[in-house]
């Protein structure tokens, strides 16, 4: 039995988890934390997770930026591995995350689809056959709750093919105040807020005569908790180290080809 606490536990990704593992074999959530003490699960709701005394095996994060110095401390304090889910990390939230991982296991990635992972590969191949000839730019669309804008997800994407062409690329944001033609290093970045989109994510490569479009499109916001369910199993007695879902991908294709 995997035993998980869950901080973030009463927002919309911290409830659809409780709904997801309440239907599972050996797991269970002991513990959860969140500014909404609610329990609405069955298990006990702390406003500080450091309030609680229950043993587990592995912490899930769907929480807010805010909460990641606080949390880290607990972590440390339990020496528990960490699934970090939270979107909307500054470099300073990234700096404190790595220097815990040289303790303790540290998961983190900016989307737990599956999907999207698969994505990120061919986004890297795409660039690389195409750019410079192709223009990249990348929409992306979530519901009107979303805090952070461009997503974490567009952000990663973006980064994934820098790192990809090993060159100076520009993440342009806004055009609105400029009156110049595009630059050939540009990676233009575009968010849309509205209704109750759960996630689509688009790479635009625009060429002289043609374009090609890589999108994933989330259906529902289970493909997010399911990816963070299999990465706490995937962390559980994993030594102290930064993990991605790059590692979790690759298992699987090791036990498909075996």
């Amino acid at each position: 039995m995997t035993r998980l606490f869950l901080n973030g536990c009463n927002g919309r990704m911290g409830q659809q988890i409780s709904i997801i593992v309440g239907m599972m074999e050996g797991l269970d959530i002991v513990a959860g934390s969140d500014l909404n003490t609610k329990s609405e699960f069955g298990y006990p709701v702390y406003e500080d997770p450091s309030d609680s005394r229950e043993d587990f095996d592995v912490l899930i994060d769907f929480s807010n930026p805010a909460a990641i110095p606080k949390l880290v401390e607990f972590i440390k304090a339990k020496k528990c591995p960490s699934v970090i889910c939270t979107t909307g990390l500054d470099d300073g939230h990234k700096k404190i995350l790595h220097e815990l991982s040289e303790t303790t296991p540290v998961f983190i990635s900016a989307n737990m689809s599956l999907g999207i992972n698969v994505m990120v590969n061919l986004a890297r191949q795409t660039a690389k056959l195409l750019y410079p000839e192709f223009d990249i730019e990348i929409i992306e669309a979530h519901h009107n709750q979303k805090l952070d804008a461009p997503s974490g997800t567009a952000m990663m994407l973006a980064e994934e093919i820098k790192d990809e062409l090993a060159r100076p690329m520009d993440c342009v944001f806004d055009r609105s105040q400029q009156r110049q033609k595009r630059g050939a290093t540009e990676i233009g970045m575009h968010a849309v807020r509205g209704g109750n989109i759960a996630g689509d994510h688009t790479i635009l490569f625009a060429g002289p005569e043609e374009t090609l479009e890589l999108r994933h499109h989330a259906q529902s916001r289970a493909v997010f908790a399911r990816g963070a369910i299999s990465a706490a199993q995937f962390m559980e007695g994993k030594p102290a180290g930064l993990y991605s879902m790059k590692q979790l991908v690759d298992q699987f294709t090791v036990k498909q080809d075996g």
